[in-house]
């Protein structure tokens, strides 16, 4: 336990500014702002006046420098107050119990108004980008919607391209993202639900889900999950990712994310739910297994044939970046006589230069791929590009000819290398980068024994793994009894035969497609016997 506490560290309360109450005096509130919690924030306005054909109330507004729209807070709430309090004021006699509700109903032109009765709410959603109005002599403080940064444009994804299917993208914010979803999903049934996450980030979150069919225990699971996060900062949903999925200490990704709307809107129409983390543009979709995340969403706008003949290949491509060096070192280092003679005396001739044995080859070849992989990413695009193709290629042939490795490892890396690149999925594809390099050692130690036991080990860890509690290789093993999950698998059949959802959703809203429309298969024979 000792090692553990100091490992984690002990668990601290939150850290709170208690419910510090508003005051009725306008001059309390501000210097609460101005003395304590807002000092020295210079980017903190403060603009106060007064209101009435008498200035009878005295008022002021509070907003963040460069988080709002300038436009709105001059045109539609300073002008408002000022102004048209003086051209149309209530009855002298009247004035004080009125005078609230005439600007909150008459006043203030803007589409909504909430109001808050703490310190610590009034901090939240000014520092959120919100206007706070405090009037003297009322006890509230009204919020108006202000928001109005800078922010990026919709482009095309940059993780999840397609040839065929929308180019939009996710932004870094949220509200703009979950209204790319709502475009899609135009059913009242589909719910979002905002949360804040961290203490001092106040990070907004929306959970967006089909209200009769997503799976209630999923939901209730991840309300849970969401509540229990005692972070200071959410800063990307990478690490609110972490902080909720099943197995912490598991290299494979048990959640989804996606940078794509329609990949989210296709979630949500299969009883799933979507996380939109404000700033940044990756939205997490739980619960999700190792066949979505071999998926792209390319393969539901093309013809079933040649979806399912791509999604064949990706599955053979996953099979290349985990085994295929370590098969190299395995037949080449324990097995040769499983080689045919002929290609045995090629293999043979052109490491007989080569210094080192197979697996410090294959070291020294995936280790440089890996480097010049990250140097790709990290330097500006075209130069980042040129470095992953031109360096591959001169480090390649320069290791040759200096006879530091053989050239066909260098093939089976390089082949291996693109394999990798065809996963849809990029945390999958580095969980199986990483796997590479302990495969290779039990190659290097058993041979094929080794990579078979490898292969064991790592089936044996999928199939403990849930993602909030569906099975990590669903519909793999959990297809007894109901076969029609299978058909958006390895094969993907064409959309009249997926009439179903898939595991996640509850039994009673299985069915997406009417059964009257599998009478569309024989169109041909439907119409000649109508002749």
């Amino acid at each position: 336990m000792g090692f553990w506490k100091k490992l984690f560290g002990q668990k601290q309360k939150k850290q709170k500014l208690g419910n510090i109450k508003t005051n009725k005096s306008l001059e309390k509130n501000l210097k609460l702002f101005k003395e304590k919690f807002l000092k020295d924030c210079d980017d903190v306005i403060y603009r106060e006046f007064t209101i009435g054909k008498e200035d009878t109330y005295k008022a002021a507004v509070v907003w963040v420098d460069g988080m709002v729209d300038k436009q709105l807070i001059n045109n539609y709430i300073i002008e408002s107050l000022m102004i048209d309090s003086r051209l149309a004021p209530p009855e002298p006699k009247t004035f004080k119990n009125s005078i609230v509700n005439l600007i909150k109903n008459k006043t203030l032109a803007v589409s909504e108004i909430s109001e808050v009765d703490t310190i610590e709410d009034a901090l939240v959603n000014i520092l959120s980008g919100e206007t706070a109005f405090l009037l003297d002599d009322y006890e509230k403080i009204i919020i108006i919607p202000s928001r109005g940064w800078e922010g990026r444009g919709i482009s095309e994804p940059q993780t999840e391209a397609v040839i065929r299917g929308p180019r939009d993208g996710f932004t870094e914010t949220m509200r703009f993202n979950t209204s790319l979803i709502r475009r899609r999903i135009r059913d009242h049934r589909m719910k979002i639900k905002n949360y804040r996450v961290g203490t001092r980030s106040q990070t907004d979150i929306a959970v967006m889900y089909m209200e009769d069919i997503v799976n209630k225990e999923v939901l209730k699971e991840l309300d849970k999950r969401l509540n229990n996060v005692d972070i200071d900062a959410i800063l990307d949903s990478g690490q609110l990712e972490e902080l909720i999925e099943d197995k912490w200490i598991s290299i494979f990704p048990q959640i989804q994310n996606t940078e794509r709307p329609d990949t989210a809107a296709s979630a949500i129409f299969h009883g799933r739910i979507v996380l939109v983390v404000d700033n940044t543009p990756f939205a997490l979709i739980i619960p999700t297994t190792f066949n979505a995340l071999i998926q792209s969403a390319e393969d539901y706008y093309e013809r079933w044939d040649i979806a399912t003949v791509i999604r064949i290949l990706r599955y053979f491509c996953v099979f290349l970046a985990l085994f295929a060096p370590a098969l190299y070192v395995g037949v080449t280092s324990f097995h040769p006589q499983m080689i045919p003679t002929d290609l045995a005396l090629a293999v043979a001739a052109t490491r007989l230069a080569v210094p080192f044995p197979a697996i410090v080859e294959a070291l020294i070849m995936e280790v440089t791929i890996e480097i010049l992989r990250e140097a790709g990413i990290r330097l500006p695009g075209a130069i980042g590009s040129t470095i992953g193709i031109v360096g591959g290629l001169v480090i390649g042939q320069a290791a040759v000819e200096a006879g530091i490795v053989g050239p066909l490892m260098v093939i089976t890396v390089a082949i291996t290398a693109i394999a990798s690149f065809a996963i849809p999925s990029y945390n999958l594809s580095i969980a199986f980068r990483l796997l590479r390099f302990g495969i290779l050692f039990a190659a290097a130690a058993f041979g094929l024994y080794g990579i078979m036991l490898a292969a064991l080990l790592i089936l044996i860890h999928l199939c403990s793994l849930k993602s909030f509690g569906m099975p990590y290789l669903s519909p793999f093993i959990s297809f007894i009894g109901d076969s029609s999950d299978l058909k958006d698998t390895v094969v993907r059949v064409p959309h009249i035969a997926m009439n179903k959802r898939d595991v996640n959703s509850p039994k009673d809203e299985k069915i997406r497609l009417d059964d009257h429309q599998e009478e569309d298969f024989n169109r041909e024979d439907n119409i000649e016997e109508k002749k």
